[in-house]
C-alpha cells in the first residue's frame, strides 16, 4: 500500500506536466517578414545614403585643398602661406576621420532602436498567442536552444506571423549587397 501511494504522489506531478502546453517561434524568420523590419531597413539605407553623400563632400573639399596646397608649393607661395593652408588640411583631414567616427556610431544606434522597437512588437504579439494558446512557455528556436522535442511542442510561429498581420506564404527579403 506504501508503495502505491509512492506511485500515485509521482504519478500526479508527471501526469500535470504531461497536460502543460509548449510552444516554439523562430523569431528570427518572422522579423525578417515584418513590415516594420522592412520600413526600418530602408530608412537605414536613406540615412546610410545620407551620411555617405555628406561624407564624399567633405573628402571632395579635401581633395581639392590639397590640390589647391600643392600648386601654392609650385608656385613658391610664402611660407606663412603655405603653413596656414598646411594646417587647414588638416584640420579638414581630422574632421573628415571624426565625422566618420561619428557616421559609424550613429548607424549602429539607429540600428540598435530600430530593432528595439521591432523586437517589441514581436515580443507582444509572442505574448498574446502564448496567452491565447494556454502555452506555459514558447521557446525561440533562433536563440540558440540546443533542443526542443517538436512532438511534445506546438510551432506557434504562424500564430505570431497572423497575430503581426504577416502573410503565411511571406518569405524573407535575401539581403542586398550594399554599395560603399
Amino acid at each position: 500500500m506504501k508503495k502505491f501511494l509512492v506511485l500515485l504522489m509521482l504519478a500526479i506531478p508527471a501526469g500535470m506536466f504531461a497536460q502543460q502546453k509548449f510552444g516554439y517561434v523562430n523569431s528570427a524568420e518572422i522579423i525578417q517578414v515584418m513590415p516594420e523590419f522592412e520600413k526600418a531597413q530602408k530608412e537605414l539605407q536613406d540615412l546610410e545614403k545620407m551620411y555617405t553623400d555628406e561624407f564624399n563632400s567633405m573628402r571632395t573639399e579635401l581633395e581639392k585643398k590639397g590640390t589647391e596646397f600643392e600648386k601654392l608649393q609650385q608656385d613658391s607661395a610664402p611660407e606663412n602661406i603655405l603653413k596656414r593652408r598646411y594646417e587647414e588640411l588638416m584640420q579638414l583631414d581630422e574632421r573628415l576621420r571624426q565625422y566618420s567616427q561619428e557616421v559609424t556610431t550613429n548607424l549602429q544606434q539607429a540600428e540598435q532602436e530600430k530593432m528595439i522597437a521591432i523586437q517589441k512588437t514581436l515580443r507582444d504579439a509572442l505574448d498574446v498567442v502564448g496567452a491565447e494558446g494556454g502555452f506555459v512557455c514558447v521557446f525561440d528556436l533562433s536563440g540558440g536552444i540546443p533542443f526542443i522535442n517538436k512532438n511534445l511542442c506546438e510551432d506557434v510561429t504562424m500564430k505570431v506571423r497572423a497575430k503581426l498581420g504577416i502573410p503565411a506564404n511571406a518569405v524573407p527579403a535575401l539581403p542586398q549587397p550594399q554599395s560603399k
